[in-house]
């Protein structure tokens, strides 16, 4: 979305001159974290009934005293400019941004069970040999893939699952069946 990038990039960039990068990256997941858990929240975001000056009092209500001055500024520009409906995809470009500009990778692990400290140890060192810089592991638990793991890094995934195992073995013996 091209208006929540380039936000997220001004935001980006005021942070980096103003030497607040780090403060204001932990505003934004805060940010995130609302967006995305709160669903009453967004609604009014989105809402055109309520006012720019009663959604401005909202966000310091909300974040006055979690967020640094310079992001609530922020929140308080784009309600100004009627973007505030795109406060969550801002939120969401600026964390992308701010991994790229310190080169950290996220890698993402799902597997049945949660992972324990050899096997994360394991997960880092195949996401190490793929990736450099900074690795972000975002660790998830799915009972339905039975065994085994699925591991995203940027857009490369790789499926070791059970459930994908049984599923190649189901879409196999399907295709063979012969009753003569």
């Amino acid at each position: 979305m091209i208006v929540a990038s380039r936000y997220a990039k001004s935001l980006l960039d005021l942070a980096v001159e103003t030497k607040q990068l780090e403060e204001v990256i932990k505003d934004i997941r805060i940010i995130k974290e609302v967006c995305s858990q709160n669903a009453d929240f967004v609604t009014m975001l989105n809402s055109p009934v309520v006012k720019t000056d009663k959604k401005q009092a909202i966000f310091k209500a909300i974040f006055g005293s979690k967020i640094s001055k310079t992001t609530l500024a922020f929140l308080n520009l784009i309600a100004a400019k009627r973007r505030e409906n795109y406060l969550f995809d801002i939120a969401k470009s600026f964390d992308e941004q701010y991994k790229i500009s310190k080169n950290i990778t996220t890698a993402k692990v799902t597997s049945a069970i949660g992972l324990d400290e050899k096997l994360r140890k394991q997960v880092l060192d195949i996401v190490k040999q793929n990736a450099s810089g900074e690795i972000e592991l975002l660790e998830k638990v799915d009972p339905s893939l039975i065994g085994g793991f699925v591991l995203t890094i940027n857009d490369k995934q790789v499926d070791q699952s059970v459930k994908r195992k049984l599923n190649d073995l189901r879409k196999t013996f399907s295709g063979n069946i012969n009753l003569n």
